[in-house]
């Protein structure tokens, strides 16, 4: 798969490393490597990051969704500062952006405004979700991914791939290597959440799939030598 442009989708469980909640430096500073690695080559980066390290409100039952995802959307943001700083901490520049004003913090999302910073070789992350609710940061990542043309999502999750059913309820749950974005959706696999999945299969957007905690998974998935599941279209 020749790409120019890649949008990175990160599970903030995964950068929480074995501690569950918050970061785990030594990780975020390792996938900030692999970033700054595919960001040398000449590889335009994009980045969504999940909440889950800090909050998954849809498990609440006493909290309004409107605002269960609200918090959601800001425990992206906390995500994206701080792995941002860490690459800029490691040489590269960065920029974040948020579909709604988040004081200067962050810019306000433009597609024009990204591209310039992608010419100017900075790592763009985008924060805050869609800015609605009811709309996962898969959806976020897709939609992010479909406007700025990316050449494929690069999903780094806490689980390695894709499997038949969910691997940690199941120790005979067998991992594709490869599968259509029709067979996810007509078998409801947990890529991504259904919405998102849809998506990528309207838009025509393939995804690589893979476990973050893999030594140099990124570099790997880039590489085409990867061990997760490739997501054709």
């Amino acid at each position: 798969m020749d790409m120019k442009r890649v949008l990175l989708k990160l599970s903030g469980e995964a950068l929480a490393g074995k501690k569950k909640t918050g970061f785990d430096e030594t990780t975020v500073i390792g996938v900030g490597k692999q970033i700054r690695t595919i960001a040398e080559e000449g590889m335009q980066v994009g980045i969504v990051i999940g909440g889950g390290n800090y909050w998954r409100g849809r498990t609440s039952e006493t909290i309004n969704r409107n605002k269960a995802d609200q918090i959601g959307m800001l425990a992206t943001i906390m995500n994206c500062i701080y792995v941002s700083d860490i690459c800029r901490y490691l040489g590269l520049k960065t920029e974040i952006y948020t579909p709604f004003a988040c004081s200067t913090f962050t810019k306000l999302y433009c597609k024009d405004e990204v591209e310039k910073d992608f010419a100017e070789g900075k790592v763009v992350f985008f924060a805050g979700g869609t800015g609605h609710p009811y709309f996962s940061t898969d959806t976020a990542t897709v939609l992010r991914a479909v406007e700025i043309e990316a050449d494929a999502i690069l999903l780094a999750k806490a689980v390695d791939g894709i499997y038949d059913s969910d691997p940690k309820q199941n120790p005979s749950a067998v991992k594709y290597d490869e599968i259509t974005i029709e067979e996810v959706v007509a078998k409801k696999l947990a890529a991504m959440d259904l919405t998102a999945s849809i998506m990528c299969m309207e838009q025509k957007m393939p995804m690589l799939v893979f476990g973050l905690e893999e030594e140099d998974s990124i570099v790997n998935a880039v590489h085409g030598k990867f061990s997760g599941t490739k997501v054709t279209v």
